[in-house]
Order: structure tokens, then sequence, then C-alpha cells
């Protein structure tokens, strides 16, 4: 019908004109009223037929345009009466030229004024119910929708050989019993076979996008994974609120709810590297919902599914293909014979993995390093063959790093596997072990990922104008870890100079004991421990520890007390890995600590420091990430510097805190003070000025603070201020020129900074200030003054890596 109304509106425009355009030439006595009309009536024809066909999409009501219709209908009927009137009928010439007029007059007004109201109606209806709309999502969307497409499938390597005949066979398996509900494909293979790439470029392939759409969600396995904290990532990837599940089988209830909400469309999940003790989770995972398909990868055949997809090793020219572009034999001219390159492919045996961290190793190396590794496999060296075989391969790697940079690659190992360092804690790590700066340190990392021995992930890329590593993230492949703590095993335990313990429910170690004490030579202590863990802790007699690092997944957990005797302790990192934040107790014990320099908590409550009596006197840095402080430091009736008295940096973000610490402004020794990411954050104190020795300040993402206290200007040692993003900050200090030793100023993202004070021109340190393009206009006029000043207009890359 709407059609129809669309075709008889054209047709009636059509013939007026055409009646118009024929009848003027002959009814001379009503040419100049007929030519006004085909005027109007083309310029407003195109008009009446594109809104119409609008109207008709969004199933508008036909009466709209009806009155137009009419009007053109009768308008015709009238000029060919006109052309009719014989040249000595005046009566009825007076009468028609009126008519025709009146036609004319009744056109443009209905665009004048019928025509806006109708466009006004349109939209304050499309208003309503965009708001409507808005209301519905808002209801029923996220907390955190920052978090939606966390499970999102990650993209393959952007190279890789041998892998479409799999893929076409994969297809086959998966996709021809397309309404199937519930089909479960697995792939295994051999360590570093290429399980995870062959599925992560089936995500990405076209034909399975177009089946699956939005619907693949990927999973990694971690090694002890846990079934509510995948269900939380589903329901996060969703955008969906995050229930608190009562157990598991109610976070298998609530996930099968979810999948029946979205699964209009097919939807495929994909769970990767699932390790031989969780193989069990899998069957929590099958529904019977159409269209839903399981794609599994494991090193292990997992029983009970259809007969599983086994990855075999790469042929001859598919592995030298590999191995050459690994090595970067293709992007440049080599001097490396082809004999040598295929002898050294081949000791690889055909795996994927070997071949890139084989070819990584040579990359760029002289002859004679190529020629040394094919003697060594000549002489029936092996590489791999099996897994045992790959970390013969890795050893190699190994071998080959300077002994400094082999300790760090060990120290990665303190860490629980498939989680993300925070290149943070290397730092304190390394600052106390070894006497490393920040630079050396970050140095120490990327030497290990030039290796190919550690990869890193940065969450937030721009220039800062100093080095910011709390964005930057250290990952480790399995195997690389198992090297590790492989080199960390040779020695008998008492013995070891680096001490992992991971302990799984209350399977305890056989010396693991609450009497008797058990003596450690370690310098370095890692506990990491799951939600099941009930046990006390053990009586370690651990006098030589200086780094010790509690990787916890428990809700409520206390310090151990073997910590009281820890005389040595220097750096003590707690992480909890749980979804929600752990409360963490006995803090009591760190006051008998008096070596302890560097702490760092992650995703932890701390209990009111009124409560505990601490004072950590010889503490130099205290760094929280996502913890719960805010009551901890309000409630608190004992001032924050006399607990940390001669701190020099303390880092807060992503916390919940609303105002500084009482007497953090007295803390004179403070050298580094960063705040970020601490979004009810409104406010700093007057007193911050008396921060005399504060040399580097970061507001980062403080969005509510809305402006900085005059106070600020007596930092004469401040070189560094970074408040990007501080979306709420609308002026400076009017005195901002005194801060004399001020080099490095990040203000981009500050979208309300409109001016700035003149007293700016005083800034003779600064010589470089990062901003976008909005702000950069500002700066501007000051380059003529500040001689040495660049303005840097900055670029922000944000993702979601640091959520995995």
């Amino acid at each position: 019908m709407a059609m129809i109304m669309d075709a008889v509106l054209g047709k009636l425009l059509d013939e007026l004109l055409k009646e118009v355009v024929n009848v003027k030439d002959r009814a001379v006595k009503f040419r100049a009223t007929l030519i006004t009309l085909e005027s109007t009536l083309n310029k407003v024809g195109r008009l009446a037929k594109q809104i119409d066909g609008l109207n008709n999409q969004l199933n508008k009501p036909a009466e709209e345009m009806k009155e137009l219709k009419d009007k053109l209908a009768k308008g015709k009927k009238l000029v060919m009466e006109c052309s009719e009137i014989q040249w000595w009928n005046c009566c009825y010439k007076a009468n028609y030229q009126e008519e025709l007029e009146a036609l004319y007059e009744s056109i443009r007004l209905y665009f004048n004024l019928d025509m806006q109201g109708l466009i006004l109606t349109n939209e304050l209806q499309n208003q309503v119910i965009l708001t409507e709309i808005h209301a519905t999502v808002m209801e029923s969307g996220p907390r955190r929708t920052e978090l939606k497409g966390v499970c999102s499938p990650p993209a393959p390597p952007a190279f890789t050989v041998g892998l479409d005949v799999h893929l076409r066979e994969m297809k086959v398996k998966l996709l021809n019993n397309h309404h199937h509900a519930g089909s479960v494909l697995t792939v295994t293979g051999t360590p570093g076979s290429g399980k995870s790439t062959l599925v992560k470029k089936f995500c990405c392939d076209e034909e399975v996008k177009g089946i699956f759409k939005e619907n693949i969600f990927f999973i990694t396995f971690a090694q002890k994974p846990k079934l509510n904290t995948i269900v939380q990532r589903l329901f996060q990837h969703n955008a969906c609120q995050v229930p608190e599940f009562q157990s598991d089988d109610d976070a298998v209830y609530q996930l099968e709810n979810l999948l029946k909400q979205i699964g209009k469309n097919p939807i495929l999940l994909v769970l990767d590297d699932v390790p031989s003790e969780s193989v069990s989770l899998v069957d929590k995972f099958v529904f019977q919902i159409p269209k839903y398909k399981i794609l599994v990868t494991s090193r292990i055949t997992i029983r009970g599914f259809d007969q599983p997809y086994v990855l075999k090793s790469l042929n001859e020219v598919d592995a030298i293909n590999l191995f050459r572009h690994s090595a970067s034999l293709n992007q440049s001219s080599s001097d490396i014979p082809e004999n040598i390159v295929k002898k050294i492919a081949r000791g690889c045996s055909g795996s994927p993995l070997a071949l890139i961290v084989t070819g990584k190793s040579l990359s760029r190396e002289p002859p004679w390093a190529w020629n040394n590794r094919a003697k060594k496999l000549s002489k029936g060296q092996p590489i791999l063959a099996f897994s045992a075989d790959v970390l013969t391969c890795l050893q190699k790697s190994f071998d080959d790093l300077d002994p400094k940079v082999a300790e760090c690659f060990r120290d990665l190992s303190l860490f629980p596997e498939a989680q993300r360092i925070p290149a943070a804690a290397l730092v304190d790590i390394w600052a106390e072990l070894r006497d490393e700066d920040d630079d050396s340190a970050m140095e120490n990392i990327y030497e290990l990922v030039k290796r190919n021995m550690a990869d890193i992930v940065v969450t937030r890329n721009i220039s800062s104008g100093t080095i910011d590593y709390n964005y930057h993230y250290v990952t480790q492949h399995g195997l690389l870890r198992d090297l590790a703590i492989l080199q960390t095993n040779k020695e008998l335990m008492k013995k070891r100079n680096r001490l992992i313990i991971d302990v799984s429910g209350n399977n305890l170690p056989d010396w693991w004991t609450t009497q008797n004490e058990y003596h450690i030579a370690a310098h370095s202590l890692s506990i990491s421990t799951d939600d099941t863990f009930t046990s006390e802790w053990c009586n370690l007699q651990a006098s030589e520890v200086e780094v010790l690092v509690l990787n916890l997944r428990e809700k409520k957990r206390s310090l151990p007390m073997f910590m009281e005797k820890m005389n040595k302790l220097k750096v003590l990192i707690v992480t909890n890995y749980e979804f929600y934040r752990a409360d963490l107790e006995n803090f009591e014990l760190l006051d008998n600590l008096s070596s302890l320099k560097r702490i760092r908590l992650e995703k932890v409550s701390i209990p009111f420091l009124s409560n505990t009596g601490v004072q950590l006197k010889n503490l130099h840095k205290f760094s929280f990430f996502m913890c719960n402080v805010n009551e901890a430091f309000k409630n608190s009736t004992i001032q924050v510097s006399k607990v940390f008295p001669n701190l020099e940096e303390m880092n807060i973000d992503y916390c919940d805190m609303v105002e500084l610490p009482i007497g953090l402004s007295d803390i004179v020794s403070l050298k580094k003070l960063s705040i970020t990411n601490c979004h009810k954050l409104s406010a700093l104190p007057e007193g911050i000025g008396k921060l005399v020795n504060l040399e580097s300040l970061r507001l980062t993402s403080c969005t509510k603070l809305e402006e900085l206290p005059e106070s600020i200007t007596s930092l004469s040692k401040l070189n560094f201020l970074d408040i990007s993003d501080c979306v709420s900050l609308s002026k400076l200090p009017e005195n901002m020129g005194e801060l004399r030793s001020l080099e490095n100023l990040n203000c981009r993202g500050c979208t309300r900074l409109t001016d700035l004070p003149y007293s700016i021109t005083e800034l003779e340190s600064l010589s470089a200030v990062v901003c976008d393009e909005e702000t950069a206009a500002l700066w501007e006029p000051f380059k003529t003054m500040l001689r040495d000043l660049k303005l840097k207009v900055a670029q922000v890359d944000f993702n979601l890596n640091w959520l995995s």
C-alpha cells in the first residue's frame, strides 16, 4: 500500500506539471500565473517525492501526504479547465485567475507551514523513540560496559603456512551438521603444533564469520581455570550484568540461559589450550541449543566426543617457508647458504613452534652462528620431536641469554601461568635484587621480547614525555614458563635461589607442616594458591628471602606468620586473581620487617591503618592497583606520614579513593606521586604544596578532578606533571609560572580547558607539552616566548588487553 501511495504522488506531480507546461503557451491570459506555478512545482516536486518515500520506509501514516495529493488532483482539473475558456469570456477568466492564484498560494503555504509542522512533529516523535530505546538499554545493560568484547577471538599471526587444508576439513566436520545442537570438535597435537593458531584462523574465516557473526566467543584456559571466572567473562563480553553465582551448577545454569537469549544466530564457543586436569570442565559448556558449536584445543586427546582433529607436522616445503619467514630471510638478501637453511629447518621436524623460535633466534645473526647451529644438528643433537624436544630447543635460546637477562627470565616464573605480569612488579623486584633502575629494567624486558622469550602488551600507547611502565604487561608462552621453572628446579629445593610453591586445594607438599620449621635458602619465594585452599600457612624458616610473591585466589586470606622472621625481605607483591576484591588480613606483621622497601597490592582490600598500628619506616614505594583503599585511609586515626615517614613513591591506580590520605602532604620525602584512574577523586588538598621534594605528579584520568590547588605552584622541584584525561579540569593555577623546574606537561584530553594563565611564559624549563588538537591551539601563542617548547599532538590508543 505504501508503494502505491508513493506512485500516486509522483504521478499527480508529473501530470499537473505537464498540464501547466502545455497550457501556459495556449492560455495566454493565464501565462504569468502558470509560469510561477511551474517554477514552484519544479522546486517542490523532488522534495515531496523524497519525503513521501522516506515516510513509506518508516511506515508513516499515508494521511500525512494525503492533503498534498488532493491539492494536486484539484490543480490538474483546474488547469485543464483554464485551457478551454474562450478569449471573449471575461467573467470566467477572472474567476479562474483567482482559483489559479489560490492553488499556487495553497501549495506554497503547504510547504512553508504544514510541511514544517510535519517535520517538527516527526523529529519530536523520533526523539521520544530514541529516549525510550536509550532507557531500555540502560535498564538492561551492564554496570561495566567497558568490559564488552573481552572474549573476542584474537587475530591469527599475519603469516601462516599449511593451514588451508586443515581449515577446509574443520569446516566439513563442524559446519556440515550446522543445525545439530551442542556438537563438539576437539583439535589436538603436540605442544607447538599450531592448534591455537589454527582455531584463531578458523574464527577469522569469512565463511565462519558469516555464519556465526558476533556470536564467536574465545576463551583461553589457564593452568587452573575456574568455571565461575570463565562464565563471568562471557557475561562481560555480551555486555550483561554479571550475577553472583551461588555455585558452579548455578554458573552453568546462568550461562545456558545467556546463550539461549543470544542464540538467534548460531553460536561458536572456543575453549583454547584446555589442560589435562581441566578436561571435565568442557562438559559443563555442552548445552542442547540449536546451532551451538564448541571448538576445543588441547595437548591431549579428550575422550567422550567425536573423533578429534589431529594436527600433524608441517611438510618440508611449508616448514622451510615458515622458517625463512621467522628468520627474516625473505625481507632482505641473505648470505646464508640454502643448504644450511634446509638443514636447520629439517632439524625442527616440522613443528611450527620450534621453527618459529629457532628462526627468530637466528634472525640477522652472522653466517658463523648459522653454520655452528647446523653442525650441532648434523651431529644428531635433537631440537624437537615431542614436548621434551621442544624444551630442548628452547633451552638453546635460554643459553644464548646474557647472565643478567637469564636471571630476569627466571624471575618471570614467580607469577602464575597464563597471567600477564605487570612490568611495574618486575621493576620492583629487579630494583632491589639487582640494583636496576626503571630504564635498565625495561631494557631487560625488551631484550627478552627481542629474543622471543617473552611478549609485551601495552594497554595504553601515548607519548607522555617520560617512561610510564604502568601500562606495560609481560606475557609468556606456557612452554617458556616451563623452561624457566626447569632452570630454577635444577638444584635441591632447600638450596634453590628461587623457590616456587604451587598449591592446588589442600594437596600440600610432603614437607608442608605448621609445626616443624622448614629451612630454605631462597632469596625469592613465590606461593600460589587457588580458591579451594583452606590450610594454614606452613612454618617456613625463610630468613634469606628478599622477594615474596603471593598469588591468591581467595576472598579472604591472612599474610603468613612466617613473614615475621623475614628480616631481609625487601619486596612484597600480593596479587588476587579472583573477580572480586580479597580481604587481606594480618597486616600488622609488616611492622617487624625493617628491610621492606617496596609493596605492591593488586585487587585487595586493606584494613584500617589505625587497627594495625603498622609503621614502615624504611618503605620507599607503595603501589595499589584496583584496590579498596578509601575506607582504610578515611577511617584511620593515624596520619599516613607516620606510617610511611620515608616514602619516596606512591602509586594509586584504578582505586576507590575519594580524597588523599590524611597526612600525605607531610611526607616530605615523597618524590613521585601517581593517582590515576581514580574516578571519585574530586579535589587535592591545599597542603600538597608541602611536598617540597616532589618531582613527578601523575593525575591521569581523574575524571572528577575540577581544579589544581594554588599551593601546587610551591612544588619547586616538580619536573613532570600529567593531567591527561582530567575531563572536569577547567583551569590551571594562576601562578603556574612558579613551577620553574617543570620540563614535561601532559594535558591531552583536558577538554574543558579553554585558556591558559599568562604566567606560563615564566616556565623557563618547559620543553615538552603533550596535548591534543583541541588544546594545541591554546599553546601555540606561547611558543614564541618559550623557545625550547615543543608541542606533541598525541594520538592515544586504548585497548582491553589488561582485562585478559
